[in-house]
């Protein structure tokens, strides 16, 4: 059974940082490309960060770019999202997700996502 599990969500004022993790059980990790998608409220599901079977291939949004960090540690079957300079619109659920398909030429489209976590909720205040 395969589960993904996130952790490290809370409650930041603007400018600060948090560090996401997810830890994946129940599939051959270092096979499957990760990624994090976001959804506010009363919002669409929205594409974040994606890293290849090594930290050799990383996608940003626009949104976060320069801002965000996505990183993957193969020995411990875990994705990171280090989350810096955080916005009060960076409030949401944060939802990792797997895909084995390869190469990942279409990052942002959640279709491709064979396995999703239960999310953790980031809020920033201003």
């Amino acid at each position: 059974q395969v589960q993904l599990v996130e952790s490290g969500g809370g409650l930041v004022q603007a400018g600060g940082s948090l560090r996401l993790s997810c830890a994946a059980s129940g599939l051959t990790f270092s096979r499957y490309n990760m990624v994090w998608f976001r959804q506010a409220p009363g919002k669409e599901r929205d594409f974040v960060a994606a890293v290849g079977w090594s930290n050799g291939y990383t996608y940003y949004a626009d949104s976060v770019k320069g801002r965000f960090t996505i990183s993957r540690d193969n020995a411990k079957n875990t994705v990171y999202l280090q989350m810096n300079g955080l916005k009060p619109d960076d409030t949401a659920i944060y939802y990792c997700a797997a895909t084995s398909i390869a190469p990942l030429q279409s990052p942002t489209n959640g279709a491709l996502y064979d396995y999703w976590g239960q999310g953790t909720q980031v809020t920033v205040s201003s």
